[in-house]
């Protein structure tokens, strides 16, 4: 059949316009390629679980392959740069935390900003601290604890997850409150300080309870007191802080993941010289349409 010019004209353009419309369609389909979630902490710790199950999850409902890599280093801040050095497509995540844009940002210059160069998508999990120590202390319970510290100032080993990390906050004001004196051992992660407290290595830490809930269970180390105003309730023969009998009364302090992306605005902020850490902690209480409560650790899941 002969067609007309004009018709000829018209449907050739069509044609010619097709694959430029389904690239565009392409390109509007998120996600089109692999995600990475940056988890800034060793394998086998907490943010690595959390990473690890978040991951597993997203695979199936948006068809992609969702790529775990461990960056770590600095009290997680590396790996958080990581992902600010990313382009802002929503293809690098990373699971922040309270020592990665809280406490290091109180206490270090960073080469983000906490607030301005992420875009927070959702919280993971929130679990409390406790204060544990290795099995052949002479101390048996909170009390006594604080009186062998006393007794033996300096000499004691505490080993956290780095400076500014929720561990190390929640025995520096342990230190305050009990008027006791030790030496700070800074370690990458929460697993090489667990790995190293059951080995007797050093002798006591504050971990996350759900973390290290089964290995507590197991009688691998001794847990003196949560740093909660309620008992934990996997383990509800640890006593609180306030019931073990702390000179300053109850803290309350917790450990929390969430997930961030990098943002579009970092390409116009300024590194923080300071970031306070009450803008920090503000931050990563934003909500999102859809808040992922995640039960990954197996002290949630009895």
């Amino acid at each position: 059949m002969k067609l007309p010019r004009r018709q000829f004209l018209h449907l050739a353009a069509g044609a010619a316009a097709l694959p430029a419309v389904s690239r565009i369609a392409r390109a509007q389909t998120y996600p089109s390629r692999p995600i990475t979630i940056v988890a800034p902490f060793p394998a086998g710790g907490a943010t690595d679980i959390v990473s690890r199950t978040l991951a597993e999850g997203m695979k199936a409902p948006l068809g992609q392959t969702i790529l775990v890599e461990n960056v770590t280093g600095a009290s997680g801040t590396i790996g958080s740069g990581r992902v600010v050095r990313a382009e802002p497509d929503g293809y690098t995540l990373v699971i922040g935390q309270w020592s990665s844009h809280v406490g290091a940002g109180a206490l270090y210059r960073l080469p983000y900003h906490v607030l301005h160069d992420f875009e927070p998508i959702s919280v993971l999990t929130t679990s409390p601290l406790w204060i544990l120590g290795k099995n052949d202390l002479p101390a048996k319970d909170l009390k006594e604890l604080i009186a062998w510290l006393k007794a033996n100032p300096d000499k004691a080993s505490v080993a956290t997850v780095g400076a500014g990390s929720a561990s190390h906050m929640c025995m520096v004001y342990f230190q305050d409150a009990t008027g006791t004196r030790f030496q700070y051992v800074p370690y990458r992660g929460a697993a090489p300080v667990m790995q190293d407290l059951i080995a007797g290595q050093v002798d006591l830490s504050c971990l996350e309870a759900g973390q290290t809930l089964a290995n507590y269970r197991a009688g691998k180390f001794r847990v003196f007191a949560v740093m909660a105003k309620q008992r934990f309730f996997p383990a509800p023969d640890v006593p609180t802080v306030d019931e073990a009998g702390t000179p300053k009364g109850a803290s309350e302090t917790s450990a929390w993941s969430f997930r961030r992306a990098s943002s579009r605005r970092q390409r116009r902020s300024p590194p923080s010289k300071k970031p306070r850490s009450r803008n920090g902690g503000r931050s990563s209480r934003r909500r999102t349409s859809r808040r992922n409560e995640m039960a990954c650790m197996p002290a949630f899941q009895r």
